[in-house]
């Protein structure tokens, strides 16, 4: 049995559909069992419990290290024996001021490695999904806008991520790794909107803006405003092998996620 936390977000919504599809049980774990469909194989709750395996995720924000600790108490408690967590790309080995790209993850990472468990880190960077925020600009017409000027990216696909935290929840040869999972190339914002213009048949256009904190949710604003201008900076401009040797194949282009989710925009 494996366990998966956040299970109707991104990478946990999709780990669950990964996971399902290899034949293997779930339980899914979520504030609101009302948004799970329904599935042979698939439990829902709303609490840690006895499984073989975790995958720790926690929601986007400050109460980040006391979300994973006490999930990772629970789990100990429980018996789980093995945990992947999911982290981000940046996350420094040391414990840092909160707004610094990956603090909120530090602590967590910590309590994994010293948990006696089994486990494996992963740290994504940005996500083939985050251009779905482009969605509404793009159906009124209107430019999208970029606070990351020049500053590219290895854009991964949430599915590649899913896939690789199959691999380490069920597969041996990934206790005490950390993965710094990316797609195959750097793009820039307007190398994906270019991109997703050629997928949607329409000239897509850019405007670029300096980042504000108005930009981004308020209990997310300083750190993601640091990671606007670390971005714009080119401090993220990171393409790694980690998902290829894991999977045994590349992971895929953003192009192809554009095309396969036309549909979104």
């Amino acid at each position: 049995m494996i366990l998966v936390t956040g299970a109707t977000g991104t990478t946990g919504s999709a780990l669950v559909d990964t996971l399902l599809a290899r034949g293997l049980p779930v339980t899914a774990v979520t504030r609101d069992p009302r948004r799970v469909t329904p599935r042979p194989g698939l439990t829902v709750t709303t609490s840690i419990g006895p499984a073989d395996a975790l995958y720790l995720l926690s929601p986007a924000g400050p109460a980040i290290p006391e979300h994973d600790l006490t999930t990772l108490r629970a789990a100990i408690d429980a018996g789980i024996r093995r945990v992947v967590k999911l982290s981000a790309i940046g996350t420094p080995s040391r414990p840092a001021a909160a707004e610094e790209l990956g603090a909120w993850h530090q602590p967590g990472e910590e309590a994994v490695r010293t948990s006696g468990l089994e486990w494996t880190i992963l740290r994504p960077t940005t996500f083939a999904t985050n251009s779905l925020v482009w969605a509404e600009d793009i159906r009124a017409g209107r430019p999208i806008t970029n606070i990351f000027g020049d500053g590219a990216q290895g854009i991964v696909d949430p599915a590649d991520i899913a896939e690789v935290a199959a691999e380490a929840l069920t597969t041996a040869g990934h206790h005490g790794r950390t993965y710094t999972l990316t797609g195959p190339e750097l793009l820039t914002v307007p190398d994906q909107v270019a991109q997703l213009g050629e997928a949607l048949g329409r000239q897509l256009t850019t405007v670029d803006v300096e980042p504000r904190r108005e930009h981004f949710p308020p209990e997310i604003a300083d750190v993601a405003l640091a990671g606007a201008h670390l971005v714009r900076r080119g401090g993220n401009a990171v393409v790694t092998d980690d998902a290829e040797r894991v999977l045994g194949r590349k992971p895929g282009t953003y192009r192809a996620w554009a095309e396969a989710n036309r549909a979104r925009f």
